[in-house]
């Protein structure tokens, strides 16, 4: 496991979310929590739930392994990017026609006036999800390459193009501001594309691209394609916990008083912070290495890989999670409460969040474990894990929305991340997870957890005299 990669990743996601919070901190202050900001918050999770499955997730999990493992890595590339290309374009043409309908599907609370105002802006932000899976194919096959610099640091590219957005249209009426905000939801997803492709022909991957192009129609990729169709619709399923999870809450706050929707969007948008700054950046650097690792029969080799990684991971979402729970509130004020975001809705997000950030360490764990099954083409046991952890998710979330609201729905979430783990860990082997934790980074992770909380009560504690 390369230190490197994981801290390129590390610091080009940072660079983005504290963007992403500057873009966020802008939208509080122009917007606040109203049906605006809700209908934005709709429109923009539409794509990136589908490119978190269906991209991200599920794409990168299945097309990885396969590419490792291909002989014709050019026309096997090409035959899979075009195939999927196509069905993206068809599925965003069917998405502008009958936006409405769509949008019905994700907000079933919203009434007839609301959906009028929503479906032009899903109609629009869909556009991005063709851009940003064109930027997924092309950050693989630079990952393949051990370079994670530009997939890493391209985010702050959309971030930039939506702050630019806030500020040239922050004294416009909202339903103009949130028409901008789309716009250049679709600008920025060309920005990343561009960015890529100069990647792409700096590492000479332009050529293997070309080169599958014009021998394409060789029929030696047909094994390579049907094993990457035969794991890809299972990892639908398995890499889609966190993002469906996500829809159903959109979907069931819809129902909850206005602004629930926000609370949800503010409060994950922290909790995805130390889940992507630690958990995505490590898992993303460390997957190309435990693909080959497995190809070759190595697995001393990945376990240690996942040893040390674990325990970077522990130790750092550990801390996350402490932090995120005790200075949920302070967090949410220093980030948000300014403008049109008042202390009602700070105290609101702040519950959310903290119900959220229970779920930190097991979604961020989980996510290292699925590695294994992912890259051993276990992609149909990934899915049946997943489910289970999705069913038990809804179930909570309907019991808990009653009593708590947009809370409880968070927590449901958190409950969801809990199972997965457990079952991913299960499937890998708990012997194995054993040898992980019969360690002595235990006694000191057990000890610095402990000192960390009670310093944390003290600050806070201190920080609550001055909010």
């Amino acid at each position: 496991m390369k230190l490197k990669s994981i801290f390129t990743n590390g610091v080009g996601i940072l660079a983005s979310r504290i963007l992403g919070f500057v873009r966020d901190m802008l939208m509080a202050s122009v917007l606040g929590v109203n049906i605006f900001s809700d209908i934005f918050a709709i429109a923009f999770k539409i794509p990136n739930l589908f490119r978190r499955i269906f991209g991200e997730g599920a794409f990168v999990q299945s097309f990885m392994p396969s590419f490792v493992a291909s002989k014709n890595k050019g026309v096997f590339a090409t035959a899979i990017v075009l195939r999927f290309l196509l069905f993206i374009i068809l599925a965003s043409l069917l998405v502008n026609l009958f936006a409405p309908y769509l949008t019905k599907t994700i907000a079933i609370g919203f009434d007839d006036a609301t959906i009028a105002l929503a479906s032009p802006l899903v109609a629009i932000n869909f556009w991005y999800l063709d851009l940003i899976f064109l930027v997924t194919f092309l950050a693989t096959l630079l990952q393949y390459k051990e370079h994670f610099a530009t997939t890493a640091f391209s985010t702050t590219l959309l971030n930039i193009s939506m702050i630019s957005a806030l500020i040239i249209y922050a004294k416009e009426s909202p339903q103009m501001i949130v028409y901008g905000l789309s716009i250049s939801v679709v600008v920025g997803g060309v920005l990343q594309l561009i960015a890529h492709l100069i990647a792409i022909k700096r590492f000479g991957l332009d050529k293997l691209l070309i080169g599958g192009w014009r021998y394409r129609a060789k029929k030696d990729i047909k094994d390579d394609t049907k094993k990457f169709n035969s794991q890809f619709f299972p990892a639908i399923i398995g890499s889609s916990t966190a993002q469906i999870s996500a829809f159903l809450d959109t979907m069931m706050a819809s129902f909850l008083i206005t602004g629930s929707i926000s609370y949800l969007y503010y409060a994950n948008r922290v909790f995805q912070l130390p889940l992507a700054l630690f958990a995505i950046a490590t898992a993303t650097a460390l997957f190309p290495t435990i693909s080959k690792a497995i190809k070759n029969s190595d697995e001393t080799k990945a376990y240690q890989n996942l040893s040390k990684a674990f325990w970077i991971l522990s130790f750092t979402l550990g801390f996350s999670l402490i932090g995120g729970v005790v200075f949920s509130e302070a967090i949410i004020w220093l980030l948000f409460e300014r403008g049109e975001f008042s202390s009602i809705d700070t105290i609101e997000s702040a519950k959310v969040l903290m119900a959220y950030m229970v779920g930190l360490l097991p979604f961020g764990l989980a996510k290292l474990f699925s590695l294994f099954l992912y890259a051993s083409h276990k992609q149909g046991r990934a899915a049946i894990i997943s489910s289970i952890s999705l069913v038990i998710n809804l179930i909570f979330s309907l019991i808990l929305m009653r009593y708590i609201g947009a809370m409880g729905l968070a927590l449901a979430s958190s409950i969801g991340g809990w199972i997965l783990f457990i079952l991913t860990i299960r499937e890998v082997g708990f012997d194995k997870f054993k040898v992980i934790i019969y360690s002595k980074y235990s006694i000191y992770f057990i000890l610095s957890m402990s000192g960390f909380i009670v310093i944390s009560i003290w600050i806070n504690s201190i920080i609550k005299g001055f909010i």
